[in-house]
């Protein structure tokens, strides 16, 4: 059985970088698979909530802030996979991976360009990945309600930028990534 493999949170000023895997199996039948980024939030829910239900095997997993930081977003970025793969309840056969690059895994393993919108168990990652990160960011704005992670969930937009200059960086945000370096060494 093939397996699905994407990532969310990659381009974040805060928060860990999440990865999910999913084994649809060949009896799938949810519809409106897609890249995670063309679907509403609701959307998004109500197929995360399909996907929990009826896939064969589903795994989410994470890097931390301070992985990140330690070992670049990149790396990060394949550990994540890596866990969400090795959490998977059931071994596949194959892994397809979203983007260029795959994770240091056991399994067979292919990375597909755009992968999130042609594959759906890739699709159904994408998912996983984005509603599960989006729920740990919203849990991040009640620890630190001033800089509007409900609302942007840690990209660096003009709100979260200004909030930084406004409240300094907080405890999960990524130091290494330039904005945040930048805010940090002028307060040397």
């Amino acid at each position: 059985m093939r397996c699905g493999v994407d990532e969310a949170g990659r381009g974040p000023l805060a928060g860990p970088v999440f990865a999910a895997a999913v084994i649809l199996g060949d009896a799938h039948r949810i519809k409106g698979l897609a890249d995670s980024k063309m679907l509403s939030a609701v959307k998004r829910e109500a197929l995360a909530v399909q996907i929990r239900r009826s896939a064969v095997a589903w795994a989410v997993a994470s890097a931390s802030v301070e992985e990140i930081d330690t070992l670049n977003i990149l790396q990060a970025t394949l550990l994540a996979m890596r866990r969400a793969v090795e959490a998977l309840a059931l071994a596949p056969t194959e892994v397809l991976v979203d983007g260029l690059y795959c994770p240091r895994i056991t399994h067979p393993a292919r990375a597909v360009v755009r992968g999130d919108a042609l594959i759906p168990e890739i699709s159904a990652a994408s998912i996983l990945a984005k509603t599960s990160r989006d729920a740990l960011m919203l849990g991040l704005h009640a620890q630190y309600p001033d800089y509007g992670f409900d609302r942007h969930k840690g990209y660096g937009t003009a709100d979260h930028l200004e909030a930084l200059r406004a409240h300094g960086v907080s405890g999960v945000h990524r130091r290494t990534f330039a904005p945040v370096r930048l805010l940090l060494a002028d307060d040397c």
